[in-house]
């Protein structure tokens, strides 16, 4: 049995930054400033549909609970609880970007993983003999905060945002963003 977080592979660097936390609703491959360009027309482009799919109504969701994503290294995610007008417009979205070619193919058909990652084990400091990080073992943290409630957030708007690229305040830069209906 393991008696130290460092053994379960637990360690400050995989724990994600406060000051970059927050919700993927999809990865985009843009690995020039055309796709970059394109992304952003994309994004402003299809703010109409969003808004008739969200009714003009605020978008708030709730984090409920964890879950694991099994890749090689692992990753933990703060769960989500989504109505049906949240999944419309994240739909939307996902569409546009997968019709204008910006979407992988074997990411164009996968089912919606709205996620939060908290923890990720390729941010991990230490290396195994190969170089990579290794996984680490969150049967405890499942155990304590498995189906925690963790709140509800109103989201103000969509980012398009350059991934390892932050701006003064330490968050993702924002290559563009639409706004979503404000609160009552």
């Amino acid at each position: 049995m393991f008696s130290t977080q460092t053994e379960l592979g637990i360690e400050k660097s995989i724990f994600i930054n406060p000051k970059t936390f927050h919700l993927t609703v999809l990865m985009l491959k843009l690995w020039n400033k055309d796709r970059f360009e394109a992304a952003a027309q994309v994004l402003q482009s299809v703010s109409p549909k969003v808004l008739d799919a969200l009714e003009s109504r605020p978008v708030s969701i709730r984090l409920k609970g964890l879950q694991m994503h099994f890749t090689i290294n692992g990753y933990l995610d703060a769960a989500k609880d989504l109505g049906f007008i949240e999944q419309t417009f994240l739909e939307v979205i996902i569409d546009a970007f997968t019709e204008a070619g910006l979407v992988l193919e074997k990411d164009a058909n996968r089912k919606l993983k709205l996620h939060a990652t908290i923890m990720n084990a390729r941010h991990s400091r230490s290396k195994n003999r190969s170089g990579n990080a290794d996984s680490f073992d969150a049967r405890a943290i499942f155990g304590q905060y498995g189906s925690e409630e963790w709140g509800e957030c109103l989201l103000r708007e969509a980012h398009l945002s350059q991934r390892f690229v932050y701006g003064d305040n330490g968050y993702y830069h924002c290559c563009e963003s639409i706004p979503f209906p404000e609160g009552m």
